[in-house]
């Protein structure tokens, strides 16, 4: 089965800050950056199950899982959920970073 991924507008955000972050010191490598994380985004159509529970599972009713992407000190967790043949990408998170809250997925 193949999924449809969708990527909130929360996580364009999120995106959006982390690159304009990293282009600051190095647009090049900022650029790569991306185009890859998007690609590794674009895997979930294929099994996103094959992805763990994300810490915050627990915070909200329905399935939250994590796509890691990244190595070393910049690993980034991509949550996400699935809803029938839609993965819903919700938020993008340094992997050092405090757990997302429960207003953040109600949002």
């Amino acid at each position: 089965m193949s999924y449809r991924v969708v990527i909130t507008a929360n996580a364009k955000t999120n995106l959006r800050s982390y690159y304009v972050r990293a282009a600051e010191r190095a647009p090049v490598t900022a650029a790569r950056w991306l185009d890859r994380f998007e690609e590794a985004l674009q895997t979930l159509a294929d099994n996103p199950r094959r992805c763990p529970l994300a810490q915050e599972d627990d915070l909200v009713d329905v399935k939250v899982r994590q796509l890691l992407f990244g190595r070393g000190r910049s690993v980034y967790r991509a949550l996400f959920t699935i809803s029938g043949d839609d993965v819903q990408v919700l938020h993008v998170r340094r992997a050092v970073r405090d757990t997302a809250t429960p207003e953040e997925f109600l949002g």
